[in-house]
């Protein structure tokens, strides 16, 4: 796993960790690196949970496909929200109990 410059994973969440393992494992299992681009630093719109810790971005790794989203989304489950941006994946644990 790399992580961009300035980029600080420490105070993820639990849930947040556990997603960011398995995309981590995800990625690097077709041979590429998955590159941490942002957990709370930055500017992120309002209520994000970025700010709550409860959420990273990495970088849309080559290998990407609508069935890596999938993929990421059905193995995450309903908690997790995986959204697609122009160069960027984001992943965030928001329950929906």
């Amino acid at each position: 796993m790399l992580i961009k410059a300035g980029v600080d994973i420490s105070m993820l969440s639990r849930n947040a960790r556990r997603a960011l393992h398995w995309c981590s494992e995800y990625v690097e299992a077709k041979d590429e690196e998955i590159i941490i681009t942002s957990t709370f630093e930055g500017n992120h719109g309002a209520g994000s949970l970025h700010y709550a810790n409860d959420a990273f971005d990495f970088r849309m790794p080559v290998s990407f496909s609508v069935v890596f989203m999938d993929e990421l989304r059905g193995h995450l489950g309903i908690d997790y929200d995986v959204v697609k941006y122009k160069k960027h994946i984001h992943v965030e644990y928001d329950p929906k109990n």
